[in-house]
């Protein structure tokens, strides 16, 4: 049994996996006591309650998630053939192999790895940093296959890179040698990630339309017509990640053609009690304050993100939460974490309506005082400069 623990109106209330309401400092169906201290604390830490051996153990959100998924699940039909029956039962366990630090709703995560089995195309959208590349490895690990990994926003010779090249010696004379795009096509069951396809060259785009269509399935080494092409073996997967979005201005707009040839599985931003879930796991020496105060700033951009006339242009990754909780992990203070990592994120023109002055405002919340006037941030005096003349401007 696994009992969740939330906020509704700003009362804390618990709800077991079966969707039956807990209480409070009384016993619950002959289980242990869930005490409300206790209960409060676990909730703040972004965990569960988890009946061990007759006895609440804390535990991790998934694990909610995991329990009511198996309540939920529908027994598989008996009239299926051996391959459907093994495939559905392999998806509905398939969260088990879902790396804890990957926060990725178990409905997504089974449908990636549905995907991955049915040899789909597979795009993974979100914002940047928030998992899109570490997903996809973790359900190749997962499912044990071939990866082969190409990074085409880096490269701005896609031909040579998905294609090859055409060589001469004076032993060989001119002779063609094949890019590891060609072997790794012709690797039955591999998946093969295609990261930061939203920026790479438009002949990146075009030499892929074949490859990914499921009607044709190539790739042609050459332009002219009777040149010849490689099939794409059986089993092969390609996963792509892209970042959509006006906010992305060194992208470039894909055409519809080739986003028709893919599943979409879109990264979800987690939420502030995940974050903490996440930060905790993966730095759990670091002060408990601390955690708290990184996951609480983050949340705070992308809250205001969501507002109708947002004072930033951009939130904060996790990929960015990740790192200043290594930085304080090393010493180092909120502060100073905030001044390397955040603040060169936003732009400070516009004084004190500055998008940075604004993310200044949220992490001054959880910066350590000595004194009622430290308290201050005094965001006035920091814009505020004296001239030789000796008057002051803004």
């Amino acid at each position: 049994m696994v009992v969740k623990i939330f906020k509704e109106n700003g009362s804390l209330k618990a709800i077991d996996s079966n969707g039956n309401p807990v209480s409070f400092n009384k016993k619950y169906e002959g289980q242990p006591t869930i005490y409300y201290g206790t209960a409060q604390k676990w909730h703040d830490d972004g965990n569960v309650f988890k009946l061990v051996n007759d006895a609440w153990e804390k535990a991790p959100l998934s694990a909610y998630e995991k329990e009511m998924s198996n309540n939920s699940s529908e027994p598989i039909p008996s009239n299926l053939p051996k391959e459907q029956t093994e495939l559905i039962s392999f998806i509905n366990t398939s969260f088990d192999l879902k790396p804890e630090v990957l926060k990725l709703s178990e409905l997504k995560w089974k449908y990636l790895m549905r995907s991955i089995m049915r040899g789909k195309n597979i795009m993974m959208t979100g914002p940047a940093g928030c998992g899109k590349t570490m997903a996809a490895k973790a359900a190749i690990t997962a499912l044990e296959r071939p990866e082969f990994y190409f990074n085409l926003g880096a490269t701005q010779d896609p031909r040579s890179t998905l294609i090859g090249n055409t060589h001469f010696n004076k032993e060989d004379g001119t002779y063609f040698s094949e890019a590891l795009f060609v072997k790794a096509i012709q690797t039955e069951n591999s998946v093969i990630l295609l990261d930061e396809l939203s920026r790479a060259h438009p002949d990146a785009h075009n030499i892929l339309m074949t490859v990914l269509d499921e009607g044709q399935r190539y790739l042609r080494l050459d332009e002219a017509q009777d040149s010849p092409t490689i099939k794409v073996a059986n089993g092969v997967t390609f996963i792509a990640t892209a970042n959509i979005g006006n906010e992305y201005t060194a992208t470039r707009v894909m055409d519809r053609a080739l986003m028709d040839r893919f599943v979409i599985v879109e990264m979800d931003v987690l939420k502030e009690e995940e974050e903490i879930s996440l930060l905790s796991y993966l730095f759990p020496n670091t002060n408990e304050g601390d955690i708290k105060s990184i996951a609480n700033i983050v949340s705070g951009t992308r809250l205001e993100m969501l507002s109708d006339n947002p004072r930033i242009s951009t939130s904060i990754s996790t990929r960015v939460s990740v790192e200043m909780a290594s930085l304080m992990y090393d010493g180092f203070s909120i502060e100073e974490a905030s001044e390397v990592c955040i603040y060169p994120q936003f732009d400070q023109s516009g004084g004190l309506d500055s998008e940075r002055t604004f993310v200044k405002q949220l992490v001054q919340k959880h910066v350590k005082i000595d004194s009622v006037s430290d308290q201050l941030f005094d965001l006035e005096d920091e814009l505020t400069q004296t001239n030789a003349d000796g008057t002051v401007s803004v």
